[in-house]
């Protein structure tokens, strides 16, 4: 093999794996996703039908979600669903992870993505060393010297499930000027998707 055709070969490799893995994996995922939700309801429909109806069990699951989807924004809804929440966090494991989980998926939510109220630079986890971060909240410490304007920012460190929550002064925030879907792009793409030049209004 010529020495000049080597570095042309490795880079179309390594294109074709970065393409061609996200859309194998993707596929899998959902592949396991449908024969998993499948089978949970597909026994159900062998024995009222007489024979297997593939796919039948996730559209079950779709609608299941769309319906309590539905019941969940109406008053009554979230009323019941307030109230199984409460029961929830009575059990004694699961009132220990589902909180946390809870949190986690309200925060990513798109109804509620305004809980991040902008995507900003702040110095983490040392002076000199920024890491992009979400406005979570802000609140008012007040210290012997005075009062003290702060903001509380989560920095996602394990793509978008694990992360650091800081409370920073507001005086120490870079704003980015990026939207919350952006910089949640930033932090998937592991920075491949940063602007190069920020702030950017």
């Amino acid at each position: 093999m010529p020495a000049r055709f080597k570095p042309w070969l490795k880079a179309r490799l390594i294109a074709g794996f970065f393409v061609t893995v996200p859309v194998v994996a993707t596929g899998w995922i959902l592949w396991w996703f449908w024969s998993k939700i499948d089978d949970l309801f597909g026994p159900m429909y062998t024995a009222i039908f007489g024979r297997p109806v593939p796919g039948l069990g996730f559209l079950t699951a779709v609608g299941i979600i769309l319906l309590v989807g539905t019941v969940a924004r109406n008053v009554v809804g979230r009323q019941v669903i307030a109230w199984g929440d409460a029961v929830l966090l009575r059990v004694p494991i699961y009132r220990r992870l589902y909180p946390s989980v809870k949190m986690l998926i309200d925060a990513f939510s798109p109804e509620r993505r305004s809980s991040f109220k902008a995507v900003v630079l702040v110095q983490h986890p040392r002076p000199g060393e920024y890491a992009f971060g979400f406005v979570t909240s802000e609140l008012l410490i007040e210290l012997p010297e005075g009062k003290t304007e702060m903001a509380t920012v989560f920095i996602p460190t394990n793509n978008l499930y694990l992360g650091d929550v800081v409370v920073v002064p507001r005086a120490d925030i870079v704003p980015t000027g990026l939207g919350v879907e952006e910089g949640i792009r930033i932090i998937l793409s592991a920075g491949t998707a940063t602007p190069t030049r920020l702030p950017r209004f």
